[in-house]
């Protein structure tokens, strides 16, 4: 192998490389260079390639799931809240009764809408499909027909409108659509409209009936209905706007016994709305337009944002005036929409970045690691060329050369699986980082190479880890580090994640922090193993001394495998700690919320027979029946506490499983004297302010019982607010005392089970169950994949790095190996030998680096908030989640550090026994 690099480097004298030469980079060269080392030239494309891959995929994936959910968002709303809706002023009682109705006529809106279409549009991208126009009542009138449904004796209610283009939306079930002859105004007695089917069920409506609208100042407008309709698309933006159009509803009066009486919609043929003119309906204008969401997008937010304000109170909304009427109003939702979107997003995205930040480091010293090897296994080559007049630029600008004809490709092909595998997202920021893959493989070699070689000379001093003191630029270098380190972490502890969604230093100090600890740790390795070496230099055998001295000549150069392990594992405990943290918070959440594994809560007291069904069913492992009154008044007062009855023993049970305010079960049971002051577990704000004296609690039936509280808890199974009490509900009169409420335990709880058996009477909720619905957001869910593939990612590069770094000595382990063979070593102590020279660095690394994550989890769990990762909504019972320490996360990466090390050393050493000692012990050998 080193004839054949001498020969090379001849070649390439001979081909253009003359001192201070400038001349440019020949094919020849560099095709001779390629062909000497095919091996690790399709190495390092497979390298550029998978990197340039996840480089280029990362901010496509981040732009797909974090428009998804804004997608999701704005669905999740409602067109209600979504549309940008116009409405118009109710006519002018001022104004001729010719300009009022001709205000209504379909072709004046029509032409209104166009004109103001373009406004909204500069907005949003509208979708014409689910816009619409027309007329609506500013009030809905009661009618006086009594065929039609009075569920408590009210008058119903309709609600006459025309909207545009009814024909595309809807299907005729019965009869035909309504249609206008000649020409209607305000005096017109009859006209035609159609009515959904839900609203022809509800208010009993056939084809042929004829309803009446109340006039004012003329007789009641008889409508008939010729049609039936079912919607077409009944969640679009057309029906959904105004629900009332497809589905008609039962209103309640705001008195106390709340009566109610039917509401539904009359839809009008299209020039009909001027006979609503002499009703009570007050008709009124109106233009909606649905943003399409499928062209919403993320990195558009701000813009938005602006858009809409300008509709809702700026030069948009002047601009509608303009085209339709002066006093036209603009109303929508979207702008909460987006500002509750960007709150979710802004507590997500600072933790995306974190292991953005933390993967690509990983990575970049993987590609430094990669050069750094070609250059130190071709120092020999490029030393020759120095010195037969290589000048550095010239040399440099050919193995710049040489590199890009391998991973300018390689970048293409992995940039090109992105786009491919993740179709959507901007293409501009994949393309940018798969370029700076690209840059920094290519620079990697001919940087390393021009370090190295900057001074021409042949043989280079010996720079043994334990005798080579660090430099003054080093130390300057490390200090600068250290500072920068600890200003991002003291930023993060400050403002937290909340804050920093900006601030790329925040986003960096994990990575900094592991930096930090791994030029710490360069610093101690040599000291570590000088303190080794006297107590195995008097033992028995060499292998260990051997292996220590072996240790102790690696290269200096050996610190870039050990800072890319200690990035990496800092890394990945963070990043597995923050997933593990998220899945915790979701577990505990769900606790909070449902008390146990399944509940079954009704508004009045459960069937006897329902506690012995349930317990009954495969996977049920325990019951504890509660009755909950959530109005019982302490003190006479007005406040109303909730109020638990339980029974001591199987409530206390359940608290201890749950870890929900555990307590002693005699502490609560009902004292044998049945006028005797029942023990009560009060939350703190409930004991704060009723204290531990006894006191009265009166109950909706009447009956009163007095307490005294003995336990405080901060939770509890049975409720998860902030005030309860919970007392022995065999203390209670027989009605309060029954069971309201079955807290069910078990591994394996079916919540369709537990449905069928508790019939409709009942309501049932399942722990599982409401933890799914912590991640109903594409924001979290894809935030937590992207998390997950940046860890494994990490990991990945990790194991690489580790592999680089122990390649890098591989020719000259196995010459070594050779030597001593002929000397009497065995082949099992030439494979404890690789195994112990390779263990201080490993161990040292997978030391550091649980050490380092484990003090980085402590440094910045402060700041970090996972509430809006973890949960669907801010509003849990859960408050906020922290990040924790996971045991699992630091060991067991640092484990396959080891495992990794081990293994690779006793594969090489059982390869070279099998290959033999001939080529290694060539003459000339230089390795």
């Amino acid at each position: 192998m080193a004839d054949t690099k001498t020969g090379d480097a001849g070649d390439a004298g001979g081909r253009g490389v003359t001192e201070g030469s400038g001349l440019p980079v020949t094919a020849p060269w560099i095709r001779t260079r390629l062909r000497a080392s095919p091996g690790a030239a399709w190495a390092l494309a497979l390298l550029v390639a998978v990197t340039a891959c996840l480089g280029a995929a990362f901010p496509r994936a981040v732009d797909r799931y974090e428009d998804a959910g804004l997608r999701a968002a704005v669905r999740q709303a409602g067109p209600g809240q979504t549309s940008v809706q116009l409405t118009g002023p109710a006519p002018g009682f001022t104004l001729p009764q010719e300009q009022n109705e001709a205000a209504l006529w379909g072709a004046t809106l029509r032409g209104q809408y166009d004109r103001v279409r373009p406004v909204v549009s500069r907005a949003l991208v509208i979708d014409p499909a689910q816009s619409a126009y027309g007329v609506r009542p500013a009030d809905d009138p009661a009618v006086p027909d009594t065929w039609i449904p009075r569920p408590n004796g009210l008058p119903a209610h309709v609600h006459p409108a025309v909207q545009s283009d009814l024909a595309a939306h809807a299907t005729v079930l019965q009869g035909r659509l309504p249609r206008v002859s000649g020409r209607v105004t305000v005096q017109t007695a009859e006209v035609e409209a159609a009515v959904t089917a839900a609203t022809a069920n509800s208010l009993h409506i056939r084809v042929g009936s004829v309803i009446h609208v109340p006039g004012e100042g003329r007789a009641p407008l008889a409508v008939r209905v010729t049609g039936i309709l079912t919607p077409r698309d009944p969640g679009g933006a057309y029906w959904s706007t105004q629900p009332l159009l497809r589905t008609p509803t039962l209103v309640a009066l705001p008195t106390p016994d709340r009566p109610k009486y039917w509401l539904g919609a009359l839809l009008l043929a299209q020039d009909a709305a001027p006979a609503l003119l002499g009703t009570d309906a007050a008709p009124v204008p109106f233009w909606q337009f649905a943003p399409d969401p499928r062209a919403l997008h993320v990195h558009d937010l701000n813009r938005l944002k602006s858009a809409v304000a300008s509709l809702e109170s700026g030069p948009g909304l002047q601009l509608a005036r303009t085209y339709t009427t002066p006093d036209t109003d603009v109303s929508t939702g979207l702008d909460d929409v987006f500002t509750g979107f960007g709150q979710l997003r802004s507590g997500v995205r600072p933790l995306t970045a974190l292991a953005a930040f933390g993967t690509g480091t990983v990575a970049v010293v993987v590609l430094l690691m990669a050069g750094a090897l070609s250059a130190d296994r071709r120092r020999t080559e490029l030393a020759l060329l120095r010195a037969r007049g290589a000048s550095l630029r010239g040399l440099a600008a050919r193995l710049f050369a040489e590199t890009g004809v391998i991973a300018v490709p390689a970048g293409a092909v992995g940039l090109t699986v992105a786009l491919l595998a993740v179709p959507a997202g901007r293409s501009g920021y994949a393309v940018g980082a798969a370029l700076a893959v690209v840059l920094t493989a290519c620079a990697a070699l001919p940087a390393r190479a021009a370090l190295t070689h900057r001074t021409v000379r042949v043989h280079g001093p010996r720079e043994d880890v334990t005798t080579v003191r660090p430099s003054r630029r080093r130390t300057v270098a490390e200090l600068t580090v250290l500072v920068l380190a600890a200003g991002a972490v003291e930023a993060l502890r400050r403002s937290g994640t909340s804050g920093s969604a900006g601030n790329q230093l925040v986003s960096l100090a994990p990575v900094l922090v592991g930096v930090i600890a791994a030029l710490v740790l360069v610093r101690v390795y040599p000291f570590l193993l000088r303190r080794l070496t006297r107590p195995a230099g008097r033992l028995r055998g060499v292998v260990a001394h051997l292996s220590l001295a072996r240790a102790g000549r690696t290269s200096v150069s050996a610190v870039l495998p050990l800072l890319a392990l200690l990035t990496a594992l800092t890394t990945a405990a963070f990043g597995g700690s923050v997933l593990a943290g998220v899945s915790d918070a979701r577990d505990h959440a769900a606790l909070l919320s449902v008390g146990a594994d399944a509940r079954i809560d009704a508004t009045a007291p459960l069937p006897a027979q329902l506690p012995s069904k349930v317990g009954g069913l495969p996977g049920v492992q325990g019951l504890a029946g509660v009755s909950i009154t959530y109005d019982a008044k302490p003190l006479d007062g007005l406040e109303a506490v909730p109020l638990v009855g339980v029974d001591p023993g199987s409530y206390g049970e359940l608290a201890d499983r749950t870890g929900l305010g555990a307590f002693p079960q005699g502490q609560l049971k009902r004292p044998a004297r049945s006028d005797a002051v029942l023990p009560a577990l009060a939350s703190p704000s409930v004991a704060s302010a009723y204290g531990t004296h006894p006191f009265l609690v009166r109950l909706p039936d009447t009956s009163a019982v007095t307490v005294r509280i003995v336990l405080v808890r901060d939770a509890t199974p049975a409720l998860s607010g902030a005030d309860f009490l919970v007392i022995d509900r065999s203390g209670l009169s027989g009605t309060a005392a029954r069971p309201t409420s079955l807290l069910v335990t078990g591994d394996r709880v079916s919540g369709a089970a537990l449905r069928s058996a508790a019939g409709s009477s009942a309501g049932v909720t399942v722990r599982a169950e409401e933890r799914a619905r912590y991640v109903d957001s594409p924001l979290q869910s894809g935030a937590g994949r992207i998390y997950t593939a940046a860890v494994a990612a990490g990991a990945g590069y990790a194991v690489l790095a580790l592999l680089l770094s122990l390649l890098r000595a591989a020719p000259e382990r196995a010459a070594l190996l050779a030597r001593l063979r002929t000397m009497g070593l065995t082949r099992a102590q030439g494979r404890r030998l690789l195994v112990l020279e390779s263990l201080p660095q490993a161990v040292l690394a997978a030391a550091g680096g649980a050490l380092t994550g484990w003090a980085t989890i402590r440094l910045l769990a402060p700041g970090v908030d996972l509430t809006s990762v973890a949960l669907a909504s801010t509003q849990s019972p859960l408050g906020e989640a922290h990040l924790r320490t996971d045991p699992l996360s630091l060991t067991v990466p640092a484990l396959g550090v080891l495992v990794v090390a081990v293994g690779v050393a006793g594969v090489q050493a059982w390869w070279s026994g099998r290959r033999g000692s001939i080529r290694e012990l060539r003459a000339g050998d230089t390795r």
